[in-house]
């Protein structure tokens, strides 16, 4: 967890990147150009904090393409990676609360993820990161009620939360 002191420091090693190389390290926390394009441009930052704000700011909305490319990069919860887009060390971390070995869990994980899928025509995604199964579970069961303008702003703010952990962890 970063402390407040580190937090309110420069990020002077982000700063310092050259802006093809900082544009590449964002779009491993999302693969959308425009938002890694604007997070670049808003450089230099004064503290970790402010980059946090700017990317979250930066990945509020989202057009269709860059929703598609954005969940081209996540597995489905409870699947492992099965392609170079998906990040794989990053995915596995962040669903480190969804035990591959229990079958019944992984087999309610894959019926609900056909029934997102049929509903909304993507992937499911959630901020796997700090929850466990059955809360994964219970918050995919609630938005296959969702109506489909809401269940794309629940999508978008998933992404934007995922983008910014994965962020803060490498900041």
């Amino acid at each position: 967890m970063t402390s407040t002191t580190e937090a309110a420091a420069a990020p002077t090693a982000f700063n310092a990147l050259p802006a093809p190389e900082a544009r590449t390290l964002l779009l491993s926390c999302l693969g959308v150009g425009r938002w890694a394009d604007d997070v670049v441009a808003g450089r230099p930052y004064a503290s970790v904090d402010a980059v946090l704000v700017a990317a979250a700011d930066a990945a509020a909305e989202l057009s269709e393409a860059e929703l598609d490319a954005a969940l081209s990069g996540h597995p489905r919860i409870g699947e492992r990676a099965s392609s170079p887009e998906h990040q794989s060390e990053l995915s596995e971390r962040e669903q480190a609360g969804v035990d591959p070995d229990d079958h019944a869990t992984a087999a309610e994980l894959a019926a609900g993820n056909a029934a997102y899928e049929d509903r909304f025509d993507r992937v499911f995604l959630i901020r796997a990161a700090g929850r466990s199964a059955p809360e994964i579970l219970t918050e995919l069961h609630r938005r296959l009620t969702n109506d489909d303008p809401t269940e794309r702003t629940e999508t978008v703010t998933q992404l934007r939360e995922i983008a910014v952990l994965r962020l803060k962890e490498m900041l």
